[in-house]
């Protein structure tokens, strides 16, 4: 919740404690993460999940999460979690890391293109089907 009350978006936050948990350890993983810890205290986490380029015929990484608690922020715990998944991401053949940062979110932008990000270009638009958009593009089409 913490990422969601810096990002602006608690009301979006709609799973659950256990499901994010069968995600990661469950019978069948879709996610990984890694966490930083102080003092036997979660400070921050990274997750994250494989992805595939069609254009570079070859794997990629996705960070969907990159989250360190406010008073540990400039302490170099979001940058070693970036690092590691950096090693992960190489060691697994991947040739791009992706993410998303809100545009308004100027610390982060900063962080990241101070580690040498860049953004992926100005002409890409990033699009998706909610839950609902999906069910209906899924249903059976009722056309004659």
């Amino acid at each position: 919740m913490g990422l969601a009350r810096y990002e602006r978006l608690e009301p979006e936050v709609t799973g659950s404690a256990a499901r994010l948990a069968e995600h990661l350890f469950g019978e069948r993983p879709m996610v990984e993460c890694l966490v930083a810890e102080v003092e036997r205290s979660l400070v921050g986490y990274a997750l994250f999940y494989p992805t595939y380029s069609s254009f570079s015929t070859g794997p990629m990484m996705w960070l969907e999460d990159l989250y360190v608690v406010p008073e540990r922020r400039g302490q170099g715990d979001g940058r070693a979690l970036l690092a590691e998944v950096s090693r992960l991401a190489l060691a697994r053949g991947c040739r791009r890391l992706g993410w998303i940062v809100l545009d308004w979110n100027a610390p982060s932008i900063r962080f990241y293109e101070g580690l040498g990000a860049q953004r992926a270009g100005t002409d890409w638009l990033q699009y998706g089907f909610d839950e609902a958009a999906l069910t209906a593009l899924a249903a059976p089409s009722r056309t004659t």
